[in-house]
């Protein structure tokens, strides 16, 4: 999960950067076409396309719909805000797939963790400040990221393990593409574009790709609300990379509800972990996960 949120927070900074000469349409459409190839050789090559009926699984395509809601909300969000302000309010994410994960799945929450998500979602409203000076419309874009890669992230777990990790990576890259190039006119149309540019997307499809896999090995290797929080790691990449490429200065809302959130996800975790410890081996191990003491 670390490792993912490493990849996706550099390619954010380049798809942010990236927005300042074309739309985000057309950076979806040239990213993903990389993406698709990059992936998509890989998949071939592991034999992982084998069955490509596969992609029609309702869950699979459950993951790439959401995926594709997220990506472009996600994206109109970054346009328009700073990349460590978007990055706070996407920390609301572990808490959500948590909640999710004990709604939907059955997964155990005690009352601790249920009221360290109540708290974080405060520190959301801290950061977007609905009714207040420095509420945009674009926080919104944000927040409804969040709803689609929760379901994304509950979907991914139900996939079943036969279904090969580049097969799903695949799928989803695609998707990516197809929207690009459907949102294309609508955004403003086609921008040209130069070698360095190009360049640039290229290495964001490589740095997406390593985060396509990254996490979704690591949703589909263990419990959902023992993972989840590691993405919070993102924050302190999206700060330190808003201040270094854009100079873009966190303001108090952002920091104190953004701490909130990360505060209340650690402390869901630490639950999380003290409640595993009571576990037998068996309740404890996910299907790709050694018994535990080994």
């Amino acid at each position: 999960m670390m490792v993912a949120m490493v990849g996706f927070t550099l390619n954010d900074a380049i798809t942010k950067y990236s927005s300042q000469s074309m739309n985000m349409a057309q950076v979806m459409l040239i990213r993903g076409a990389f993406a698709t190839l990059f992936v998509g050789l890989l998949a071939w090559q592991r034999g992982a396309l084998s069955r490509p009926r596969l992609m029609l699984q309702p869950l699979v395509a459950m993951r790439v719909l959401s995926e594709a809601g997220g990506t472009v909300s996600f994206l109109v969000a970054l346009a328009h805000l700073p990349i460590g302000s978007v990055s706070a309010v996407l920390q609301a994410l572990p808490l959500a797939v948590t909640m999710g994960a004990a709604l939907f799945f059955g997964e155990t929450v005690g009352w601790r963790r249920w009221l360290a998500i109540a708290t974080g979602f405060a520190g959301v409203l801290i950061i977007v400040r609905p009714g207040f000076d420095g509420f945009t419309i674009y926080s919104l874009w944000a927040l409804a990221s969040v709803a689609c890669c929760t379901v994304r992230d509950l979907a991914t777990k139900r996939i079943p393990q036969t279904t090969p990790t580049m097969l799903v990576s695949t799928a989803t890259a695609l998707a990516m593409t197809v929207v690009g190039a459907v949102l294309l006119s609508p955004m403003g149309g086609w921008t040209p574009m130069t070698g360095k540019s190009t360049a640039l997307l290229a290495l964001a499809a490589v740095l997406v790709l390593i985060g396509y896999q990254f996490i979704i090995m690591a949703m589909r290797s263990g419990e959902i609300s023992f993972i989840a929080p590691f993405r919070y790691t993102a924050l302190l990449w999206s700060i330190l990379l808003g201040l270094i490429v854009f100079g873009d200065i966190p303001d108090m809302p952002m920091i104190v509800g953004a701490t909130i959130v990360v505060g209340s996800g650690l402390y869901a975790l630490y639950r999380e972990r003290v409640v595993g410890r009571r576990r037998i081996v068996a309740e404890t191990t996910g299907p790709a996960m050694a018994p535990d003491g080994i």
